[in-house]
C-alpha cells in the first residue's frame, strides 16, 4: 500500500481554495505570483473595494495560505502602515515528478515553487515500470520531506509528447515508445491519490509564467533543446493549451529536408536535424570520429565541433538555422516579448548560436524581432518543478482536487 497521502495539515487549505469564489481566486492568484501587495494594490488591480478584498482573503488568512508581511526594518520609519499581505510558501508542499526514458527525476516544492527536496532514480522503459517507477520516487520524496509531508496537497508528473492534461491520458510520445496511455488513470490507482499528467514542456511555461521570466509580461515563448526541440507558448495572459491539448510543437515543424526522418516517423521535422539524437546520428554518418571511434554521444560531437571539424561544424550550423528559423516562426504567429532558451543542450548553445539569430533576423517579420532571446542554464530538476507548478496552479484554479 502506498505511504503517500495527503496531509492533514493541507486538508484546510485546499477545502478554502476549492470552495473560493472566482474573485477570491483571482486575488490569491495575484498575491501568489506579484506579492508581498497591499489591499490597496489588490483592490485597484482587481476593481473590488478595500471591505471585498478584505473579505475574500479572511479565509485564506485563517487556512494560513496568506500572512501579513512587514517590511519595514525595525526601528525605521513607517508612515503609515500598507497592510501588505503575502503567501505563506510553507502552507503548502506539493510533488512534481519529470519521466524521462530510462529515468524520472522528482522534487518536492513549497507554495511558491521553491524546491525542497530532489531525487532521481532509474526506471525501466516499459509503462508498467515507469508507473511503479513513479510511485516509489513519490515515496522517497515524501520520506525525504519529514514532517513537511502533513503539507502535501498534490502530485504532477509531466512527459514529452501529446498529452491530454484533462484525462491524464499520454495519446503519444515518440520518446517514451507509448500511444493511448492512462498514465494519469494508472498513478492514481497506484498511489490512491489523484496524479496531474502535463506535457513537459507546457509545464515548464506553467512555471516561468508564474513564478520566472514570464511574471508581468502579456507574451513569452520557450524554446527547449536537448533530444527533443520544445516550445511553450505564454500568449495574452495565458499558457496555450491548444483545443485538443497541442500547441506550440515547434520540433514537429516541416522546415528542413525530407531527406530527414524524424523520430514520429514523419519528414523533415525541426526536430529530424536538431534533436541531440539527429546531431549524433548525422555527425556518425557523415564520418565523424572522435578518439578512433564513430561519435556515439553528444557529448562527442560537441567536443568534435569545437575542435573545429568540418563535419561536426555543418552539423550543429544545420541545427542552428532551422531552430532560428523555428524561432522566428513562433515570433511572427505570437509576438512574444521574450524567447527564453532552455533545455539540456543549452549548455552547448556557442555552437548554435550565430546560426540560429542569423536565421532569427532573417526570418522574424517587422517588430517581432524585437523580442529579446534569453538563454538559461537548465538541469532536469527543472523540469520536475514545472510538473509541481502545473499541480499548484490546478489547486489554485480549481481544476486540481485532491479527493
Amino acid at each position: 500500500m502506498s505511504s503517500v497521502r495527503i496531509g492533514e495539515r493541507a486538508g484546510e487549505a485546499l477545502r478554502v481554495l476549492g470552495a473560493a469564489s472566482p474573485a477570491a481566486v483571482d486575488i490569491f492568484t495575484g498575491i501568489l505570483t506579484h506579492g508581498p501587495l497591499s489591499r490597496t494594490d489588490v483592490a485597484k488591480a482587481t476593481g473590488l473595494s478595500q471591505a471585498a478584498v478584505t473579505k475574500a482573503v479572511a479565509p485564506m488568512i485563517a487556512a494560513g495560505l496568506i500572512v501579513d508581511h512587514d517590511p519595514a526594518p525595525r526601528g525605521g520609519p513607517r508612515g503609515r502602515p500598507a497592510n501588505p499581505i503575502k503567501v505563506d510558501p510553507a502552507s503548502l508542499v506539493v510533488l512534481g515528478i519529470k519521466v524521462n526514458p530510462g529515468e524520472v527525476i522528482g522534487v518536492a516544492t513549497d507554495l511558491g515553487a521553491r524546491m525542497l527536496v530532489s531525487a532521481h532514480q532509474p526506471v525501466g522503459r516499459s509503462f508498467d515500470a515507469v508507473v511503479e517507477g513513479v510511485a516509489e520516487i513519490a515515496e522517497r520524496l515524501c520520506a525525504l520531506l519529514g514532517d513537511r509531508r502533513e503539507r502535501l496537497a498534490g502530485i504532477g508528473v509531466s512527459v514529452s509528447g501529446d498529452v491530454d492534461s484533462r484525462n491524464g491520458l499520454v495519446r503519444e510520445s515518440a520518446l517514451l515508445g507509448w500511444t493511448g496511455e492512462d498514465l494519469g488513470g494508472a498513478l492514481t490507482e497506484r498511489l490512491s491519490v489523484p496524479v496531474l499528467i502535463e506535457n513537459d514542456v507546457r509545464a515548464l511555461t506553467i512555471a516561468e509564467h508564474w513564478f520566472g521570466e514570464g511574471v508581468g509580461t502579456s507574451s513569452f515563448a520557450i524554446i527547449t533543446i536537448g533530444s527533443g526541440i520544445g516550445c511553450g507558448l505564454h500568449v495574452n495572459g495565458e499558457v496555450v493549451e491548444g483545443a485538443f491539448g497541442v500547441a506550440g510543437e515547434i520540433g514537429h515543424l516541416p522546415l528542413t529536408s525530407e531527406r530527414f526522418v524524424c523520430t514520429c516517423g514523419r519528414r523533415g521535422c525541426v526536430e529530424a536535424v536538431a534533436s541531440t539524437g539527429a546531431i549524433v546520428r548525422a555527425v556518425a554518418e557523415a564520418g565523424g570520429v572522435r578518439d578512433g571511434h564513430p561519435v556515439a554521444t553528444i557529448a562527442e560531437a560537441v567536443a568534435l565541433a569545437h575542435d573545429g571539424d568540418p563535419v561536426a561544424v555543418e552539423v550543429f550550423d544545420r541545427a542552428g538555422t532551422v531552430i532560428g528559423t523555428a524561432i522566428a516562426t513562433v515570433a511572427n504567429l505570437t509576438g512574444p516579448e521574450i524567447v527564453l532558451i532552455t533545455g539540456e543542450a543549452v549548455s552547448d548553445y556557442d555552437l548554435y548560436d550565430q546560426r540560429l539569430r542569423a536565421a532569427f533576423e532573417a526570418h522574424a517579420f517587422g517588430a517581432a524581432g524585437r523580442c529579446r532571446i534569453v538563454l538559461r542554464p537548465h538541469a532536469f530538476e527543472d523540469w520536475a518543478r514545472g510538473a509541481a507548478a502545473a499541480v499548484l496552479q490546478g489547486i489554485v484554479q480549481q481544476r486540481y482536487t485532491a479527493n
